[in-house]
This record gives C-alpha cells, sequence and structure tokens, in this order.
C-alpha cells in the first residue's frame, strides 16, 4: 500500500520535497504537486501526479491522503488548519505559522480533534550527525551537558532578509534542535547584534542549567555552514563537516561549502520524508516536531526578538503544555 501525498509549493522546498518523494521515499507517491504557476507545478512534478494551482482543492481531494506544505510562511496556519479538519497527516515546512498566536490556533484545532497530525519540518532531528549527537548525550559518553554550541551562516541573504528574520527564519533551527538534542527547555535568552544587525550572538540557558550559544550570521560570504558542539563534564561531541570526499586543485587540498542549505541536510530530509511516511500510514509519530514544538520554537523566537530589542535577559515563558502530546 503506497501512502497518496500532495506536495503545496512548488519552489526551493517544494521540488526538493517532490523529488524525495518520486525518488527516495518508500511506502508512498507523489499523488498531486500545487503551485500558483501552474507551469511550475508540473516540472516540479516532473509527470507524476495531479496538478493543482488551489490547494484546498488538493487538500479535500480524495486522491490525496496526506499533505507536505512548502508554501508561502503566511499561508502555513491556514493550510495545516485544513488538513487538521480534513483529517489528514500533514508536514508542514517550518515556520507553523508566523506568530505565536497563529500557531497556538493549529495546536488548540489539533487537540479539539483529538488526535496529532501536524509534524513540521525541522529536517536537523533527522540529520546523521545530530542524532549521533544526542545517543552521545543520552548515553552519558561525555558526562552531563554544560555547554552547547551552535553556528549558523549563510553566505547572502536578500536584501529584504533583515531585522528580526534572522530569528524567526533562521535561528528558530537552533531553538527547536537544541531542545530536542538536550531534552531540556529554555528559560532565558539574551541576544547582541553585531553593526547592522549581523551577525547575532543568542546566549539561552535550559531548565537544567545547559548554556546554549549560537552564532546567527546572515551574510558571512563563503558559503553555507552549519556546526554544533556539545561539551560534557567529561568530554564533547560535535558535527564533522559533512563531505564525502576531499579535492586537491589550483593549490589547494580540502572541500567547499554549498551556497545554501539543501546540499548540506539532502539526507535529513530526505530521512524526515521516509519516516513521516512510515508513522503517517501507521497512525504515529516518529519523533519530528510536533505542532507544540511548532508553537513553541515561534513564541521563544518572538521573545528573543524582544530581548534583542532590549539588550537585557530576558526569562522566557511558555502556557501548559497540552497532555497529548506527552
Amino acid at each position: 500500500m503506497s501512502l497518496a501525498v500532495g506536495v503545496i509549493g512548488a519552489g526551493v522546498m517544494g521540488s526538493e520535497h517532490a523529488r524525495i518523494l518520486r525518488k527516495e521515499t518508500i511506502g508512498a507517491h507523489l499523488a498531486a504537486i500545487c503551485d500558483a504557476d501552474e507551469a511550475r507545478a508540473r516540472s516540479a512534478g516532473d509527470g507524476q501526479g495531479l496538478v493543482f494551482t488551489d490547494p484546498l482543492a488538493l487538500i479535500n481531494s480524495d486522491r490525496v491522503e496526506a499533505v507536505v506544505i512548502a508554501a508561502p510562511d503566511s499561508t502555513h496556519k491556514g493550510l495545516a488548519l485544513a488538513c487538521v479538519e480534513a483529517g489528514k497527516p500533514v508536514l508542514c515546512e517550518k515556520p507553523l505559522a508566523v506568530t505565536a498566536a497563529e500557531a497556538l490556533e493549529v495546536v488548540e484545532a489539533e487537540v479539539a480533534k483529538g488526535r496529532p497530525l501536524v509534524q513540521v519540518g525541522y529536517m536537523r532531528r533527522f540529520d546523521p550527525p545530530y542524532i549521533e549527537m544526542k545517543r552521545a548525550r543520552e548515553a552519558g559518553e561525555i558526562g552531563v551537558p554544560v555547554i552547547l554550541h551552535n553556528i549558523h551562516r549563510n553566505a547572502v541573504v536578500p536584501e529584504w532578509f533583515t531585522g528580526a528574520m534572522s530569528v524567526t527564519n533562521a535561528f528558530v533551527h537552533e531553538i527547536d534542535v537544541s531542545r530536542w538534542l538536550l531534552g531540556s527547555e529554555m528559560v532565558s535568552a539574551q541576544a547582541h547584534c553585531g553593526e547592522g544587525g549581523d551577525p547575532l550572538m543568542i546566549t539561552m540557558v535550559t531548565d537544567r542549567g545547559t548554556i546554549v550559544s549560537t552564532e546567527v550570521f546572515m551574510n558571512c560570504r563563503y558559503g553555507y555552514h552549519v556546526h554544533a558542539q556539545l561539551v560534557g563534564r567529561h568530554g564533547t561531541i560535535e558535527t564533522a563537516v559533512p563531505v564525502t570526499t576531499l579535492s586537491n586543485a589550483s593549490g589547494r587540498h580540502g572541500f567547499s561549502y554549498p551556497d545554501n542549505w539543501v546540499p548540506r541536510f539532502r539526507t535529513a530530509y530526505a530521512n524526515q520524508m521516509n519516516a513521516w511516511v512510515a508513522a503517517a500510514a501507521g497512525g504515529q509519530s516518529c519523533g519530528g516536531a510536533n505542532a507544540w514544538d511548532g508553537y513553541v520554537t515561534t513564541s521563544i523566537a518572538e521573545q528573543v526578538v524582544a530581548a534583542l530589542e532590549t539588550r537585557t535577559l530576558t526569562r522566557l515563558s511558555l502556557p501548559p503544555r497540552p497532555s497529548c502530546y506527552g
């Protein structure tokens, strides 16, 4: 039995999700793809699946059993709510919604439905280096964690990518993966920025006293570079450069950095899709970020933006977690 999956959005991530469904997914197939640009949707589908220009028509189609949302951020909440209403599992690219209040609406709709249906696409939970770091932490191989160092660098971003977006569109990955990796909640945050607002240095502290430091540099110029090092009382563990080859050319030995995140996390995206498909088909969870995680990440991001404006230590606050999220 193959799960019929529809993809909404045929941009960079929508096209990648469609490719993974067509070529790298077991137990599912690309049943439909939707984009306002019909030609772009057809191109991303590469001859497979129905083509829609109306996302609600895709969600409500009896030919679609599960949905991937990779449309613009501002549409995520409404589309996720439509999937919940239709009772269809959904893998929604981050963010779950553009504001914490809107993300909470999705949580409340899911709670009312009585069945978790939403997974948010924080793919680092499925990245082999991060998985190994979490395994080592849980096995006690480096002792009690005391510091988690994160680096998140982009080569360059468009002129419209300014201000709070470094937090709400980039740093959110570090919020989610830090909570997941440490098995802890963040209780405070302080943020500083360089001249012109880039780079940022954000420091958070968990409910277990672990310090989480993150550099967010949106215009580092040399490439896309994500790195993490977990420091424990008895040792450290960190992500290694994710390359399979080294080259010798033009008097240099080494590797190159990609221009964007897709090559770095290609394996994670494929792992995420396969895990989500298996879970959706069985009506279970695969350990990905749920709707509550999506809400928490967006809420913390909003509070970090406020901390950046005041340059003061901010105590983070969250409402009680609904019991259905464990």
